[in-house]
């Protein structure tokens, strides 16, 4: 049998060296799996995660709101807040009215007669009385002081105490006759009554 006749299954046939075989699997590398994630596969899914995120900030609020219940009760107490420091500033106001009116309160006898010594014409302008008199009416108003009653305005018994009721002729409702004294008031906070004479129906 001659070299260039072999047999099959011959060890020593034109077989593929097995250097050449390795030589090409180790070119190529290790196969990708199925179901291995790539570098392109984990970049799209953070970026698919991102927009889904971007997305829900109004429906997580909202079902915050929905599923915390202390927020109700923050609610309340805020307004609650609100309601107390009101009423705590209002207080304050009208403490200071009511300080400001005891200091007040003994000067009306001394503004009474002021008032008097006016009708009966004993304030002459530019004199020395009558300057004080300007001076001690003015630093009072400042301090927030006020009068009421005037002569033929309709009584009020909330504002007016009736000293007397005098009839006259055509007077279809109470009104004021004459004021004997003032009243005075701060703020809220009423010093005294305007003690008056009241003009009645002459046939009641």
């Amino acid at each position: 049998m001659t070299n260039e006749e072999r047999l099959p299954g011959d060890p020593h046939g034109d077989d593929v060296p097995q250097g050449a075989e390795g030589s090409e699997a180790a070119a190529s590398g290790p196969q990708p799996q199925e179901g291995d994630l790539t570098v392109e596969d984990i970049i799209g899914a953070e970026q698919s995660a991102g927009v889904a995120d971007a997305d829900a900030p109004d429906d997580a609020a909202a079902t915050d709101d929905e599923a915390n219940p202390h927020l109700d009760d923050l609610r309340r107490i805020t307004a609650e807040y609100a309601n107390y420091r009101k009423r705590t500033e209002a207080n304050a106001v009208l403490e200071k009215q009511r300080a400001t009116a005891a200091a007040i309160l003994p000067l009306l006898p001394v503004l009474d007669d002021l008032d008097r010594a006016e009708q009966h014409g004993d304030l002459e302008e530019g004199s020395a009385f009558a300057t004080i008199a300007q001076k001690l009416r003015g630093t009072v108003e400042r301090m927030g002081l006020e009068s009421f009653g005037e002569k033929d305005e309709p009584f009020d018994p909330q504002q007016h105490e009736a000293i007397a009721q005098v009839p006259v002729p055509g007077t279809e409702q109470p009104t004021v006759l004459d004021v004997i004294e003032r009243g005075y008031r701060i703020g809220d906070v009423e010093l005294r009554p305007a003690k008056v004479a009241v003009a009645v129906g002459a046939d009641g």
